[in-house]
């Protein structure tokens, strides 16, 4: 993912903010449940992940007391700023799920005094990723069965929705896209030949030539990380495929939103 640009506050003014947001009683805890303590808690692990895409592989793998800091409704996660009183979610946590290019997960855990474990996770939608990701997080949380069988309902779903995107092929022949480096799990469940790929950063005038001497008929460009429009004057048509996972924590959602809009794309074109 693009490089993040935090504003993050210092630890010490961190600190003290989960020292007052503390006094107030704030918790951080999804259901009530009792301390960490080093005790199994009653409802399973509690999981703080630092934004929703971390969250729903965390939730895929079984876990049931899930929390995250980032608002789903950002759109690029880590943009975020960090606010003190994101630190009482991670203060009582067994776990803080984070990805490489969150360098603030780290310190979250720190200024909070936190005795969670802190777990890389690696987001990426490409399906053998995504599989590997909840089977991590099932071995962890003791949720094995949970993490197995979610990962045959995904890939029985995935496979549901591939065929449809295929019966909306315009002609019946595989459509000619480009994708940004992100998105070319959109390009694969959509049988779709891909001609190219661009990003992270913005196209430059070569990557627009050569792009567009491909004359592919969709872009497949990255919602939370939009440069805007990808080929300009190519004819192509863009579409904005989101990755990350709404509040609904649904990983599964992300496929479906993806196939609905290739597939109304591709049959009207």
């Amino acid at each position: 993912m693009a490089p993040a640009r935090l504003l993050v506050r210092s630890l010490a003014a961190l600190s003290a903010g989960l020292l007052v947001l503390t006094a107030c009683g704030g918790s951080g805890d999804s259901d009530g449940s009792g301390d960490s303590g080093g005790k199994p808690r009653s409802g399973g692990p509690v999981v703080v992940a630092t934004s929703s895409w971390e969250a729903a592989l965390a939730k895929a793998a079984g876990a049931k007391n899930v929390q995250y800091i980032v608002p789903a409704s950002i759109r690029h996660a880590p943009d975020y700023d960090l606010k003190p009183s994101d630190l009482t979610k991670v203060a009582d946590a067994d776990y803080v799920l984070y990805a490489s290019f969150e360098p603030f997960a780290g310190r979250i855990k720190e200024a909070a005094g936190s005795k969670a474990k802190l777990v890389e996770v690696q987001l990426d939608n490409d399906p053998a990723a995504t599989e590997a990701g909840v089977t991590k997080l099932g071995k962890l949380f003791g949720t094995e069965r949970v993490a197995t069988k979610w990962n045959a309902t995904f890939a029985a779903q995935r496979k549901k929705l591939a065929q449809q995107v295929k019966s909306a092929w315009p002609g019946g022949k595989r459509p000619v896209v480009v994708a940004q480096a992100f998105t070319t799990w959109a390009a694969e469940l959509a049988g779709a030949q891909l001609a190219g790929t661009y990003g992270p950063d913005q196209v430059t005038p070569a990557q627009l030539s050569k792009l567009s001497a491909k004359k592919p008929k969709f872009v497949l460009d990255n919602e939370n990380m939009s440069t805007g429009t990808v080929l300009p004057g190519s004819g192509a048509k863009q579409l904005n495929i989101v990755n990350y996972p709404g509040a609904d924590l649904d990983v599964i959602a992300v496929y479906r939103k993806a196939a609905e809009q290739m597939e109304k794309a591709f049959g009207g074109s």
